[in-house]
C-alpha cells in the first residue's frame, strides 16, 4: 500500500519506517526542512537502537522516503497517518494546534478517497473533530477517518511494532475497516475493531493503568520499609497471580517519558469535561512526583543531611534505558535539590547528555562513569542501564571515596552489598548500613 505519514517524530518515524519493512511504499513528511535533508542521509533525530539500520536498508529499497512536500506525499496515498505532537497545555489538557495545522492542510489538499488515520495520542472525539476541518476545506466527504493508537515503549519500539501484541483500529466505514486491516495482517497480530471514539479512549485507558501498576508498586514499597518487608519479593508473589502479572511491577523513582505524564493528565482532563472526578489517577499522579525524590532523602539520609561539598556521582539522566529521552525524567528533579544542599554533582549517561544540558541548569557530565565516580562519596543509579547493572563493584569500590551506593533501580543483591561492605539503599528493601564518614 501506499501510505503517508506526517509528522517525523518519535512516533511518526518509527511506524512509517515499519511500514516499508513489510513492504509498503511510505512517504514521511515534516515542516522541518533540516530534519527531513538529515533523514535522507539516514541521520536519525532520536536515540532507538535498530531504527537508523532500517531507515538506511528501506531507503535503498525505495521503499521509504522522506519530503516537505504534502501534496505529493499525500496525491497517491492510500492510508494518511497524523503523528505529530500534542503536547500537554498548562492544564494538563491535550495541545491539539498541530493535529488541526495538518487537518487543515491535509482538507486543502485532498484529490480523491483516502483514509486518514490519527496515530498521535488524542482526546476523545477528535476523530470527528477533524473530519469536520477536512470536509470544512475540502468541500467533500470523499474520506474516511479513523484511530489508530501506538503502543511502543521507548528504548523497543521497532521490536514493538514488528511484533505487536495488538492493534487497535476505530472506523466508521466498511472501506476504512478493511484497507487498515490489510495493512497490519502482515504484523500477525490481534487486530482490535472498534468506533473511532472507544479507540481514543483505549489508548489513555491503556497508559494510565500501567501508570497506575507502577504508583502501585512504589507506594507498596514506601510502606515495605517502615515494616522490614522486601518489596522485591512482595512483588514476586504478586506477579505470579495471572491475574496481575509481572510487568510494571519493579518498584523504583517513578515513571517519566513522553507518555505516561502526558496522557494521565489528559485523561484527568477528559474526564473533568466530562463531569467525572477521576480520582485514582489524580493519585497516581501525585504519588510519581514525590517517588522520584525518595533518592533525595535516602542521599540525605546517608550522610545525616549534610551534603555540603560532597562529591556525587549520578549514573543515568534519561528517563529510562535505551533511550535520550529527557522528559520528565526523575534526574530533572533530584540533581538541582543536591546542588541546592552545596553537593557537586557529577553525571554520565551513555547517550542522553545532550538532551540533559538541555533540561538541567548547570547540570556538570564527564564522558565515562569512571570518571565520574572517581573519588566520589556516593553512587547515585537513576537508570538501570545495563552498562550500570554489570557494574564491577569489586573495582568501584576500589575507586569511590566511601562505598556508598544509592540505587533508584533496585539493581543489586543485598547480601552481595552487604560482603562487599557498601552502604547500599534501595526502594522498598532493607538499607544495608556500611561504614561511611
Amino acid at each position: 500500500m501506499n501510505i503517508c505519514v506526517i509528522g517525523t517524530g518519535y512516533v511518526g518515524l518509527v511506524s512509517g519506517v515499519c511500514f516499508s519493512e513489510i513492504g509498503n511504499k511510505v512517504t514521511c513528511v515534516d515542516i522541518d526542512e533540516n530534519k527531513i535533508n538529515n533523514l535522507k542521509e539516514g541521520i536519525i533525530p532520536i536515540y532507538e537502537p535498530g531504527l537508523e539500520e532500517l531507515v538506511v536498508k528501506n531507503i535503498e529499497a525505495k521503499k521509504l522516503s522522506f519530503s516537505t512536500d504534502l501534496n505529493t506525499a499525500m496525491e497517491n496515498a492510500e492510508i494518511i497517518f497524523i503523528a505529530v505532537g500534542t503536547p500537554p497545555k498548562e492544564n494538563g489538557e491535550a495541545d491539539l494546534r498541530f493535529v488541526e495545522a495538518v487537518a487543515t492542510s491535509i482538507g486543502k489538499k485532498l484529490n480523491n478517497y483516502k483514509v486518514i488515520v490519527t496515530k498521535s495520542t488524542v482526546p476523545v472525539g477528535t476523530g470527528k473533530w477533524i473530519k469536520g476541518i477536512i470536509e470544512k476545506e475540502s468541500g467533500h466527504n470523499n474520506f474516511d477517518v479513523a484511530s489508530n493508537p501506538e503502543f511502543l515503549r521507548e528504548g523497543s519500539a521497532i521490536f514493538d511494532t514488528m511484533n505487536m501484541e495488538r492493534a487497535v483500529i476505530g472506523v466508521e466505514s466498511e472501506k476504512a475497516k478493511e484497507w487498515l486491516t490489510k495493512l497490519h495482517e502482515p504484523f500477525k497480530t490481534n487486530i482490535v475493531i472498534s468506533d473511532i471514539e472507544t479507540a481514543e479512549m483505549i489508548k489513555y485507558a491503556a497508559n494510565a493503568f500501567l501508570a497506575t501498576k507502577i504508583s502501585f508498586i512504589n507506594e507498596i514499597a514506601n510502606i515495605c520499609e517502615l515494616v522490614g518487608a522486601d518489596v522485591t519479593k512482595v512483588a514476586e508473589g504478586m506477579g505470579l497471580d495471572n491475574r496481575i502479572g509481572q510487568a510494571f511491577l519493579a518498584a523504583g523513582i517513578g515513571y517519566g517519558g513522553s507518555c505516561f505524564p502526558k496522557d494521565t493528565n489528559a485523561l484527568i482532563n477528559i474526564a473533568e469535561k466530562a463531569g467525572y472526578n477521576l480520582k485514582i489517577v489524580k493519585d497516581v499522579e501525585d504519588v510519581n512526583k514525590n517517588q522520584r525524590f525518595r533518592i533525595y532523602d535516602k542521599v540525605k539520609e546517608a550522610f545525616n543531611s549534610d551534603l555540603n561539598g560532597k562529591k556525587l556521582a549520578v549514573l543515568g539522566l534519561a528517563f529510562k534505558p535505551n533511550t535520550d529521552d529527557m522528559r520528565a525524567a526523575p534526574s530533572i528533579d533530584i540533581i538541582p535539590k543536591l546542588q541546592e544542599e552545596g553537593a557537586l554533582v557529577l553525571a554520565y549517561d551513555p547517550v542522553a547528555m545532550k538532551n540533559a544540558h538541555k533540561e538541567i541548569p548547570n547540570l556538570q557530565t564527564v564522558e565515562s562513569y569512571i570518571e565520574a565516580v572517581q573519588d566520589a562519596d556516593a553512587v547515585i543509579i537513576l537508570t538501570d542501564w545495563e552498562e550500570f547493572k554489570n557494574l564491577d563493584l569489586i573495582t568501584l569500590k576500589g575507586v569511590v571515596k566511601q562505598p556508598v551506593l544509592i540505587d533508584g533501580r533496585n539493581m543489586f543483591s543485598l547480601d552481595d552489598m552487604e560482603e562487599l561492605g557498601y552502604y547500599y539503599a534501595s526502594i522498598g528493601r532493607k538499607t544495608v548500613k556500611g561504614n561511611i564518614k
